[in-house]
């Protein structure tokens, strides 16, 4: 298992992302999603996995630019320039990702 948990600090569900690895002894990588980002091939892994639409915090603050967007292709760009915009906690296992707290899923993974 090659576990990447990208999150941001602040973020409460990163926190318990990294908790429910940690507590089951298994080693994950952690990069820091506001300082980071996503390179364009971990951003389309994670899009192919969950979809664009799951990728987007609505909560996000400056996200109601995507709506004038009207090209996917544009909003993937956004997203990219801005990390702020992406959902956290992001956990990926190889070609596998989730978005936000989903231990039933990291459960199938171990």
């Amino acid at each position: 298992m090659n576990i990447q948990i990208f999150g941001k600090s602040k973020c409460f569900d990163t926190k318990k992302a990294e908790r429910y690895f940690k507590e089951r002894r298994i080693k994950f990588q952690r990069i820091d999603l506001s300082s980071k980002g996503l390179s364009r091939g971990e951003f389309n892994s994670v899009k192919t996995a969950v979809g664009l639409g799951e990728m987007i915090d609505n909560k996000a603050e400056g996200i109601e630019i995507l709506e004038y967007l009207a090209y996917e292709v544009d909003k993937e760009e956004k997203l990219l320039e801005n990390p702020s915009f992406i959902k956290t906690p992001i956990v990926r296992n190889g070609k596998n990702a989730t978005i936000g707290y989903c231990p039933d899923i990291w459960k199938t993974w171990e």
